[in-house]
């Protein structure tokens, strides 16, 4: 070793890879034995999608499929890098609504999930499932997601406190007539009508989203400072700051749930997904919740909004394109795995001839007897339109900043100027991510 002409970290450096090459060259990578590979970040996805394979290995012969539970991050920055190189990538992959978009940058070709418009269009999917939970999937009119949710929106409210202190939740019509009851039932410090955060824009844009607004719209323009917009702020900002305020955040877990069983909180946004983790998280509640529609912001007007969403993408490097599109309707399609899903994870469907199963229309005891499905039904056809975009996760953030910084300045001036400030603090948002947006055209 002394006498190596390079030094001792030269000598070590091809020691170690002498050592390596020899292991790998008696050691080979197994060979895939796989002929479908799936990725899914939810682990209620991937122990139904688990259940839902041998079926489908048994209606066809010889094939074998691996379901992969990865985390968030192997199926977003992993598999964004992967699409770009020359690495492995499974056949099918669900990705989250929000970082959908972020898949869609470049041009169409440079893409990594196959277009699925003609295939959708061909088996008339738009028609049987709720067309507007396409609309996140889609990038230049064409569809590379099929949507696994719909994921509409209700209030879920502590029936009991609401029954004792004379509330008739039917009379609750319009978001005025909420907060006319907050303001009676808040008690600062002590209870307050509902969870609302004042650090983000999480419930922020369940609000803005009930009101036909977003961060984008169909053909990518940027519009979280139009005119919607400045109206949701301007109704969501003395929810949360101000003397009069009726909302409040203590955060989740074990604080979420004391702060329920307490009575703390009364009300709670509750996307489908969200009951199940309260019949979970805050079982001592059966029988004490219920759940209401969203108020609407004007009489007659849309009573839900969303929150969250997933899409299943075939990967373009899959050499068994057509097998994977087929597993994925398996997966997607089947009425009765639906149905049995539902039951376990409460998360509705997008395709619509099943809601009528029993399992969705069958009373649920946690949320008083009513039938949790059925509730959350007939709300979805109302669910809106969202768009992506390869920049929403910043746009996300930026809103968050705008909601913090609105909130700050409500608290210190109240109403005075707050129109004017709202406005110009949105635009400010907005026109980051056009300076973003016009550095990259695609």
């Amino acid at each position: 070793m002394n006498s190596f002409p390079y030094g001792k970290a030269a000598f070590w450096i091809a020691a170690l890879s002498l050592l390596s090459g020899l292991y790998l060259a008696f050691n080979p990578v197994p060979r895939k034995t796989t002929t479908l590979t799936m990725w899914t970040f939810a682990k209620p996805h991937a122990e139904a999608y688990l259940e839902a394979v041998p079926s489908f290995e048994k209606a066809n012969p010889g094939v074998k499929v691996d379901i992969q539970l990865v985390s968030y991050n192997a199926t977003t920055q992993r598999l964004r890098a992967a699409f770009w190189s020359d690495l492995d990538v499974p056949d099918l992959v669900e990705v989250e609504i929000s970082a959908a978009g972020s898949f869609f940058r470049g041009t169409q070709e440079n893409i990594g999930f196959v277009d699925l418009t003609d295939r959708i269009r061909a088996e008339g999917l738009q028609e049987a499932m709720v067309q507007a939970r396409f609309a996140p999937y889609m990038s230049r009119g064409r569809i590379f997601g099929l949507p696994h949710d719909v994921h509409p929106v209700q209030i879920a409210y502590r029936r009991d406190i609401f029954e004792k202190e004379g509330v008739d939740v039917d009379a609750i019509r319009t978001w005025d007539d909420f907060v006319r009851v907050g303001r009676m039932l808040t008690i600062p410090n002590k209870r307050y009508m509902m969870e609302l955060s004042d650090t983000g824009a999480g419930n922020f844009e369940t609000f803005l989203f009930q009101r036909g607004g977003g961060y984008f719209d169909e053909s990518g323009k940027c519009t979280m400072d139009d005119e919607t917009a400045v109206r949701t702020m301007l109704q969501y900002v003395p929810l949360v700051a101000g003397p009069n305020k009726i909302g409040n955040d203590l955060g989740g877990g074990q604080i979420l749930t004391r702060a329920v069983e307490d009575g703390y909180l009364l009300c709670l946004f509750c996307p489908d997904w969200r009951s199940k983790g309260l019949e979970n998280d805050i079982a001592k509640m059966k029988g004490k919740m219920a759940l209401m529609p969203l108020p609407a912001v004007a009489p007659g007007e849309r009573r839900t909004s969303t929150w969250g969403g997933t899409m299943l993408g075939i990967t373009k490097k899959s050499r068994n394109q057509d097998l994977a599109w087929k597993f994925a309707k398996h997966l997607y399609l089947n009425e009765k795995d639906l149905a049995e899903r539902f039951a376990g994870t409460n998360i509705l469907p997008p395709v619509r001839a099943v809601w009528d199963d029993p399992a969705f229309t069958r009373p649920n005891p946690y949320w008083s007897g009513q039938p949790l499905g059925t509730t959350y039904a007939k709300l979805a056809p109302e669910v809106p339109f969202q768009y992506g975009s390869p920049f929403i996760q910043t746009a996300k953030a930026k809103m968050g900043q705008a909601v913090v910084a609105c909130v700050q300045r409500y608290n210190r001036q109240g109403e005075s100027g707050f129109e004017p400030f709202v406005r110009a603090r949105l635009k400010q948002s907005a026109d980051e991510i056009r300076k973003m947006m016009a550095r990259n055209p695609y």
